[in-house]
């Protein structure tokens, strides 16, 4: 058994297509609890070109519990549109409070209801299913939980269906968001097109066949360069003036920091990277070189979850291969092309390696890609 605070004593793997291995799962304590979050209505908001908003209400909530719990580092996986997370049982005041308080920010700041809610672990054992997490390290400073067991899923129909739900603080309550950015420009695809893709086990299958299909996929994107189709590189992350997200990062930082510090911190940082000078202890070269590194353009939530750069071929042969086993009824799966990625950061210190970066599709990636599932799903029933 793991807790949340116990999670960075897991044993990490750096390969990741063993989040198909069984083995480097381990079950969530019983006595923990899964919080969760989504934008309701997020393919409307996403149609309306608000996909960068979405990606900020997603992100928020992780940077808002982080802050809340003292900076103290927990599983979570970033889902585009929300997030999902662990935390002990003496943490769900400082979680639930953090919770309503960003519920509260994004309706008010991003004009989004974000559905919000926490379920005990135990209450998911207890409906059947399993909560097992491990450990994946993107890079040596930066590491993402993978679950799996089918309790993440339970625990977001639960909420969807109402359950669990917690209410928003009122409308003027603010989380702390430090270190919460979105200052890259979008990231143009170098291959083809960035292809947001989830994948998901049919229930009656067995993990041996959802696992040989999982190795396919990722072998098919292995030929698109050594790092399985990853759309961020030191040459593909750009800074410009002002950044496209500077009234987005202005709102996150509220008025503990004004807009005209914001833009003078950020002018710097132009500067910085448009030279490669280095100031004090931060390094810009090593910044951009370690972003692209510690980024979670691939994880495991029940489900393959992927935003990858590929060439249109190789996309038409992964969505081709998926939908044979959809046929087969051994997956359920929906996929989304675009032509840039889009990376949100939660960056508590920028001359630390640490930084976390969450990356998803610039025209809608995860949210679309959910909805087209969510569709199929519909018109077979």
């Amino acid at each position: 058994m793991t807790t949340a605070a116990s999670f960075f004593d897991l044993e990490p793997f750096d390969q990741f297509e063993r989040v198909v291995d069984a083995g480097v799962f381990t079950p969530i304590d019983r006595g923990s609890i899964v919080g969760l979050s989504d934008v309701v209505d997020s393919t409307d908001a996403v149609a309306d070109g608000r996909y960068k908003a979405v990606n900020m209400a997603g992100a928020a909530v992780i940077s808002a519990v982080m802050n809340a719990l003292g900076h103290r580092r927990f599983p979570f996986v970033f889902g585009g549109d929300g997030a999902s997370f662990v935390i002990g049982l003496g943490e769900r005041d400082a979680a639930q409070r953090a919770l309503a308080d960003t519920a509260a920010w994004v309706a008010s700041e991003l004009g989004l209801t974000l559905r919000i809610a926490l379920v005990p672990v135990v209450d998911i054992l207890a409906a059947g299913e399993e909560l097992n997490v491990a450990r994946y390290a993107a890079s040596p400073s930066a590491s993402y939980a993978m679950f799996a067991g089918g309790g993440l899923t339970w625990a977001e129909t639960q909420m969807k269906n109402g359950r669990y739900n917690l209410d928003a603080s009122p409308a003027d309550a603010r989380p702390d968001l430090t270190g919460l950015s979105c200052r890259w420009t979008p990231i143009d695809s170098a291959r083809g097109t960035i292809l947001s893709l989830l994948v998901q086990r049919q229930r009656h299958e067995t993990h041996a066949a959802f696992s040989a299909l999982v190795l396919q996929v990722l072998a098919m994107l292995q030929p698109e360069g050594q790092s399985g189709g990853h759309p961020i590189s030191k040459s593909s992350l750009h800074y410009r003036w002002p950044p496209e997200g500077f009234d987005l990062e202005a709102r996150a930082s509220g008025p503990a920091k004004s807009r005209w510090k914001l833009r003078l911190e950020m002018l710097l940082a132009l500067v910085l990277f448009r030279t490669g000078w280095r100031l004090g202890n931060f390094d810009p070269v090593h910044y951009v070189r370690q972003s692209g590194l510690n980024t979670d353009f691939r994880k495991f939530d029940d489900g393959l979850r992927m935003t990858v750069d590929c060439s249109e071929a190789t996309a038409q042969r992964v969505e081709t291969l998926l939908a044979a086993a959809e046929a087969a009824g051994t997956v359920k799966f929906g996929t989304h092309r675009q032509a840039q990625a889009l990376m949100t950061c939660i960056v508590p210190s920028v001359v630390a390696d640490d930084h976390l970066h969450f990356v998803d599709g610039a025209s809608g990636g995860y949210a679309m890609a959910a909805q087209r599932m969510k569709q199929k799903h519909a018109e077979q029933v």
